[in-house]
Order: structure tokens, then C-alpha cells, then sequence
């Protein structure tokens, strides 16, 4: 089964400096029926114009993935960790026993977008952690890269959870196939353009719940973005 989640559907909060979108429940955004899927909680999509952002502020016990679509974003924490992110920058952050942390745009002139989301710890109360990867453009063009797992593998970021995230930029015309072990379910979350799943059409912004299926084709019909999650059912 896809179950869609178009993008108009979702929370959003506009500040003048913050256009935001939330897949899930998030902040004042409630609504009992999203409130995540398996061991997603939140993906918020994010523009934070010029010279601004969020200041210092706690989480603790999440396993929070920020992904930057465009422009820059500048990170710093209470565990001593500071670094400007650009497209195709990866970051992981253990919250754990609890750490605090500001995001401001780094550029003076340019908006940043970016996807950040939030993944449910398989055990509370582990040691705040923090991991930034590049992947380049040449190793998501027209496949699924895994940039996220439990286990490190291929060189991608680790967190403390079962969940794969896999990132392509699709170009028209292109598709991709992705299979499904037994017991595991997905999301897929389409960045931009436009794309066919299983038959099914998806826009920017739209999400798409995967579920009691073996496999899904993703086939680009202009270039696109996208984020693909498979973890427990």
C-alpha cells in the first residue's frame, strides 16, 4: 500500500524570516493523525532567510538528520562542535542526554533550504553525539544513495536506530527501484520535481507512506530530489 501525503496537506509556520513545512505533528501544528510513521517524528522542510535562524535551544533523546538542499547553514552545540553545511551536507546529532544547539543561516544574501528530521532512538539517555558528511552530486545522480544507518555501512552516517535513509537526484526520464525485506516498511519524500511511484504521482513536497509492499519503482518525470526511508514495519 502508498499512502500519499501532498505537500499542501502539511503544518506550516511562517515567522518573515522562517517559511516552514511539517510532514508531522510539530511545535503548534497538531494533528493526531500525523503524528510520525515508525521511527520517523518529524520532517520539517525549512527556508531560513539571510542572517537568521534559531537560536540556542535543547532536544534530547532524538536522533536529529539535517539534510541541505541549498545554500548554507551554520551548526554550533554545547558539545564544542561548530561548521557551516552546504548542499549535500549530511549532518547527524545524537540529542541523548540532552545537548544545545543554534542554526542560523550563514549567508547575508541567500535563503538555505533544507529537510530536517527527526528519528526515535532505539534507547534513551545515550551520550549526545554529532557526525557531518558530504555527498556529492555525481553519487546520487540517478541512483539511491544510502547516506544514513545504523551501521555506518558504505561510509554513510551512523544513528542509533534501524532506519536506512537513501538520497537520488533523479534526472527526467530515470528510474530507480528499491526492495523490501520482509517486516520493513517506507517513506519516501519528494525534495522537488515531479515523480511516479508504483503508478502513483508525487510532487515536491509530497510524501508517500510505504507499506505491505516488496518493492517500489520511483521513475522521475522532470529531475528531482528525493529522500527514501526504510526501517522497521
Amino acid at each position: 500500500m502508498i499512502q500519499i501525503r501532498k505537500s499542501v496537506e502539511r503544518g506550516s509556520v511562517k515567522l518573515g524570516w522562517l517559511d516552514g513545512k511539517h510532514t508531522f505533528s510539530f511545535g503548534d501544528y497538531y494533528d493526531p493523525a500525523h503524528m510520525g510513521y515508525g521511527t520517523l517524528r518529524v520532517i520539517n522542510e525549512d527556508v531560513i532567510q539571510p542572517d537568521q535562524g534559531f537560536g540556542t535551544h535543547g532536544h534530547r533523546d532524538m536522533e536529529i538528520v539535517t539534510y541541505i538542499l541549498s545554500g548554507a547553514l551554520e551548526h554550533k552545540d554545547s558539545m564544542g562542535n561548530g561548521a557551516v553545511m552546504r548542499a549535500g551536507e549530511v549532518q547527524r546529532m545524537t540529542a541523548g542526554t540532552g545537548v544545545m544547539h543554534s542554526e542560523f543561516n550563514h549567508s547575508t544574501d541567500e535563503p538555505v533550504r533544507l529537510l530536517q528530521i527527526w528519528i526515535l532512538p532505539e534507547s534513551g539517555s545515550l551520550q549526545p553525539e554529532y557526525e557531518q558528511k558530504n555527498f556529492s552530486e555525481d553519487e546520487k545522480k540517478d541512483r539511491l544513495r544510502l547516506i544514513v544507518s545504523r551501521d555506518g555501512r558504505d561510509d554513510s552516517v551512523s544513528i542509533h536506530q534501524d532506519t536506512d535513509i537513501y538520497a537520488s537526484l533523479l534526472s527526467a526520464g530515470k528510474s530507480v527501484e528499491h526492495h523490501f525485506n520482509d517486516a520493513r516498511q517506507g517513506w519516501l519524500q519528494l525534495a522537488s520535481g515531479d515523480a511516479v511511484v508504483n503508478g502513483q504521482s508525487l510532487s515536491a513536497g509530497d510524501g508517500a507512506a510505504v507499506s505491505d509492499v516488496a518493492a517500489i519503482e520511483i521513475r522521475a518525470v522532470t529531475d528531482t530530489e528525493l529522500l527514501l526511508f526504510d526501517m522497521p514495519a
